[in-house]
């Protein structure tokens, strides 16, 4: 156990020196920052034109800001959540892979550790950083929110929660991709199947708008093949305030909700997929 952990410690420190990892943090705070400023003026205009204020009727003011603002902070951690998957791909596509190419696998492989250990423990250190920069960039934009207008989401632990479960899904792809392919291949692989689940969503969503079955269909399916993008919708419903459900916002509003199981099946598919990827390597000719 403690070779493993020791292995996720330097796992860690080697994310964190990776330009990958620092251009996504560079560039997730650069996202919080000009969402700040847009929200800061957006709420301006709002109370400085709305004829609400011009009236006085301060409760209908104060309920137009909480679902604007409510809707507002949605739509940013839908962008938020296209960071997380980014960073989980990017980073964890060479995991193996990576040191496959370098030679430098078979110096850890010859140690006295067990190669499910090797695997186990980079998967943890991916995780740990995934769990750091998911509270980073939800917390930062939530905090955001909270201090320009007060409003803070509901349910925001239960859907922070299954937007680093959709991230571990991601993370787990990539640890058996890379001890099956090299890097670059890898990295096709994860953005192609999380591809295949952005556009399933997108066509159940619709199809469930224009009822048609078939639509729905294909989307569940695809939620089949790669689950993630489903927590992520369950999660954005779960943040929603009753108001922009009950109005059907465009982009953010569900017409076909996720069964509560898919979030049973979504941790199930991360864990055979962790523990496919410690046979593979186990069988791997290095």
């Amino acid at each position: 156990m403690s070779k493993m952990l020791t292995i996720t410690q330097l796992t860690f420190r080697e994310a964190w020196r990776k330009k990958i990892f620092w251009m996504a943090l560079a560039l997730g705070l650069a996202f919080i920052v000009l969402f700040a400023i847009g929200f800061h003026f957006i709420l301006n205009e709002l109370l400085s034109n709305s004829g609400f204020a011009r009236r006085g009727e301060t409760a209908a003011l104060h309920l137009l800001l909480t679902e604007v603002s409510g809707t507002l902070l949605i739509l940013g951690l839908f962008a938020v959540n296209f960071l997380i998957v980014m960073m989980t791909g990017l980073t964890a596509a060479g995991a193996i892979a990576g040191e496959v190419a370098s030679h430098t696998i078979q110096t850890l492989a010859s140690k006295p550790l067990r190669r499910w250990e090797i695997v186990l423990g980079k998967w943890l250190g991916y995780a740990a950083m995934l769990v750091l920069y998911t509270l980073f960039m939800a917390g930062g934009l939530t905090l955001v929110v909270y201090a320009l207008s007060g409003y803070f989401p509901p349910n925001f632990f239960r859907g922070v929660a299954l937007m680093v479960l959709e991230g571990l899904v991601v993370l787990s792809i990539a640890m058996l991709g890379s001890t099956l392919f090299s890097t670059l291949a890898n990295g096709v692989l994860v953005f192609m199947l999380y591809g295949i689940a952005f556009v399933g969503s997108w066509v159940e969503q619709i199809g469930a708008a224009l009822q048609s079955e078939t639509a729905v269909q294909i989307g569940i399916v695809a939620s089949l093949i790669m689950p993630g993008e489903t927590m992520w919708r369950i999660a954005s419903d779960l943040m929603q305030s009753p108001v922009v459900k009950q109005a059907g916002v465009p982009l953010i509003a569900l017409h076909s909700k996720p069964s509560p199981a898919m979030v049973v099946y979504a941790i199930l598919y991360a864990a055979v997929l962790l523990g496919l990827a410690l046979v593979a390597f186990q069988k791997k000719d290095l």
